[in-house]
């Protein structure tokens, strides 16, 4: 079983925490085992900012599937529960991210891992920093809470008080 597969969860449309929840749920059957949850983070949208706010949550997961398999598994959560894919960062009713694999590094034509933003977007570092602030960046050699605390990334970050 490999664990320190890291996910980012978002939504912008709908009822956002029921929806992040039911994914949580199909990654549970279909990934692997979640054996940590971050918070639930509200963040203004990163890119096209004139839609409605996110609501994110990185999960750690334990699976032996390869990064392909989670690929797969991830689109078809997400097409699933809803996601149309049309305009790049547009509103969405559910976005699943592959942040890391534990150490590897991979850049394929389908898949780069670590997911090539995440040092620049405090809505995957806040989460990431409260679930595995030791984690270190397999390109980058920082830590989480070392790219955190070095991120230019202007957009607020609030931490949810909900379940």
């Amino acid at each position: 079983m490999m664990k320190g597969i890291y996910l980012l969860l978002g939504s912008n449309l709908g009822d956002r925490k029921e929806i992040l929840k039911i994914a949580r749920s199909h990654i549970g059957l279909s990934i692997g085992d979640i054996i940590h949850c971050s918070s639930i983070y509200a963040t203004k949208a990163w890119g096209v900012e004139d839609q409605p706010d996110f609501l994110n949550q990185v999960v750690e997961v334990e699976s032996e599937h390869t990064p392909e398999e989670i690929l797969l598994q991830v689109n078809s959560i997400e097409e699933k529960l809803g996601r149309v894919r049309k305009i790049k960062w547009q509103s969405r009713i559910i976005d699943i991210d592959i942040l890391y694999y534990g150490s590897l590094i991979l850049n394929t034509q389908d898949l780069v891992i670590p997911h090539a933003e995440n040092q620049n977007r405090n809505f995957v570092l806040a989460p990431m920093v409260e679930i595995a602030p030791d984690f270190v960046h397999p390109v980058f050699l920082r830590t989480q809470q070392q790219l955190l605390n070095t991120c230019t990334d202007g957009l607020e970050v609030k931490k949810l008080h909900i379940e």
